[in-house]
């Protein structure tokens, strides 16, 4: 094979590649590496804007993998038109699962446990004791059980909830239990203590948690959203955090950046993370083994893993 890769790492950065192709790095610079039309791997830069991703997409006439480093896909889709038919689609399904089931649990367990207000209270020298809530014997709902969604429960077993639902858009069995289907979310949300998006972005979920959704929650419930901002609708939820019926915990954010100014800032009842589910020194290690496998894959015209769809 003698076209070229694209990495957003330095080939001797990574271990494991083969010999063969033409590792070009590029890491969102405005300066391509070398002409986009050589390019038969694209390995998307990680953290970068939807503009950015796509840039080089439209002069890739000879691509054949396009490879992103996130588990969603929506910021390359605008590219897919672009081009060429027969390109593979691939995400990076099982990089980011422990990042962001850390995160996760990290957000649920700070919101009910009062952390912000203890940091509030510390930076004003104040004392702020009181009852707060545990998560133990606690009703959570895991909205989206992929890779991600199992590892959060994972994580939640050991802090002893009292029970944990799983939703997916198809009902299925899992080693933990039944995972329903998105139909059956308006009969769990009025049980779940804590409810965690962790679903993609697509047309079925985009403004998922909207006002029927929150409306669901029970009083005094915990929405935490570790997917993409888009699944959430803000004003919906605005309404119901100014009216102190639930809370949330938000990695993710509509619009995002959420910009200053923003209402959701300072609304009671929310802490916001700055999408920093998956940028953990845990991505390094996991998303290198992840391009090494992919492309001694594609050099030996193996079967790709984590195939999403085919232009």
């Amino acid at each position: 094979m003698t076209d070229d890769v694209w990495l957003p790492f330095r080939r001797e950065e990574m271990e494991g590649l083969p010999d063969g192709p033409a590792y070009r790095f590029w890491d969102g610079g405005p300066e391509f590496p070398a002409d986009p039309a050589h390019c038969a791997f694209y390995a998307v830069p990680y953290m970068k804007s939807s503009e950015i991703a796509v840039r080089p997409m439209a002069a890739m006439t000879s691509v054949r993998v396009v490879q992103t480093l996130t588990a969603g896909v929506d910021h390359v889709e605008p590219g897919l038109p672009l081009l060429p038919g027969g390109v593979r689609l691939c995400n990076a399904r099982g990089v980011h699962d422990a990042s962001t089931a850390e995160l996760a649990l990290t957000l649920i367990l700070a919101s009910l446990r009062g952390i912000p207000d203890f940091v509030r209270g510390q930076d004003r020298e104040e004392w702020r004791a009181g009852f707060r809530p545990a998560l133990a014997d606690r009703s959570v709902l895991i909205v989206g059980y992929g890779a991600v969604g199992a590892a959060i429960e994972d994580r939640l077993m050991p802090f002893e909830v009292a029970r944990v639902a799983r939703v997916a858009r198809r009902a299925r069995e899992s080693e933990r239990g039944p995972v329903h289907p998105l139909s059956r979310l308006p009969d769990l949300l009025p049980d779940a203590d804590v409810v965690v998006l962790a679903t993609p972005l697509t047309e079925e979920t985009k403004g998922l948690a909207g006002p029927a959704f929150l409306a669901r929650m029970k009083d005094g419930a915990l929405l935490v959203n570790v997917a993409r901002g888009g699944v959430v609708d803000t004003s919906a939820l605005l309404a119901e955090l100014r009216a102190g019926r639930i809370t949330a915990a938000l990695d993710v954010t509509d619009p995002e950046p959420l910009p200053a100014g923003h209402p959701l800032w300072h609304v009671p009842g929310v802490l916001i993370s700055p999408h920093v589910g998956g940028p953990s020194s845990a991505f390094w290690p996991r998303v290198k083994r992840l391009l090494s496998a992919q492309v001694n894959r594609f050099a030996k015209g193996e079967p790709l893993a984590n195939v999403v769809l085919t232009t």
